[in-house]
């Protein structure tokens, strides 16, 4: 066995993870690469959608299926706890207070102007430029870190559970309480619309009833002139077309 041949045994036992990177490469991806990629041009494709429709509800069901697509990359990458975590928390916590807020709120159903703020080039600047850092941070981080899909799962329960609670438990905690302060804050904004659209309501019932007031006053004004007039009517004496009876002398002789 020659030298370079003996290094390369011991580095494979030593390091499991650099036989699954020597396996394969770039060009010959494995199925689960293929599908991975595929999911994440549909998840990218749904966030684009998500981002630049004008409708409220179509938003939030393309964010469904945004953060559905992240739930297949999680189990494409072997951690199916996070995975669950991200369907039950997310998709079946996060879209659906979302979808509340937007009932509460009264949002429009249709298209709505308002969703749009005119700053596209302004918000397109900052996403990419917040994904450019994004993907330079984890690929510099993760530059030889190699996981083998084709293995036994990484992310398990309690791995995962342990690192949750014992070193993310600050950020944890800081996330429901971000879930806390939306709903207070639909809350708010919909006992704002409800005192608003109360006083638009009453300030039409007001107009209404001045309006009805007004013309009662009109209506009452010209049945008492009618009724003056029939009486005045009433007090002149008759009247008769025949003429008087002939006095005597006044007739012709005959």
């Amino acid at each position: 066995m020659t030298l370079a041949a003996a290094a390369g045994h011991l580095t494979a036992h030593a390091d499991p993870t650099a036989t699954a990177a020597g396996t394969h490469g770039f060009l010959s991806p494995t199925g689960v690469e293929i599908a991975f990629l595929l999911v994440g041009l549909v998840t990218f494709a749904a966030a684009v959608v998500t981002v630049t429709t004008r409708q409220l509800v179509h938003a939030a069901l393309w964010l469904v299926v945004a953060l559905g697509g992240l739930a297949v990359e999680y189990l494409l990458l072997t951690a199916e706890f996070i995975a669950w975590v991200q369907v039950l928390i997310y998709v079946g916590a996060v879209v659906v207070l979302i979808l509340f807020g937007l009932m509460l709120t009264r949002a429009p159903i249709g298209r709505s102007p308002d969703a749009d703020s005119g700053n596209r080039w302004a918000a397109l600047t900052v996403a990419v430029a917040s994904a450019a850092a994004l993907v330079w941070v984890v690929a510099d981080a993760f530059r030889t870190t190699w996981i083998d899909l084709d293995g036994p799962a990484a992310g398990t329960t309690a791995v995962t559970g342990a690192s949750l609670f014992q070193n993310w438990v600050l950020p944890f905690e800081a996330l429901s309480v971000l879930l806390l302060a939306a709903l207070v804050g639909a809350i708010v904004l919909s006992r704002k619309a409800d005192a608003r659209a109360g006083a638009e309501a009453g300030a039409v019932t007001k107009a209404g009833a001045e309006t009805k007031a007004k013309a009662g006053a009109e209506t009452k004004a010209g049945a008492e002139a009618k009724t003056g007039a029939e009486a005045d009517r009433a007090a002149r004496p008759a009247t008769t077309d025949t003429a008087p009876p002939a006095g005597p002398g006044e007739g012709g002789d005959r």
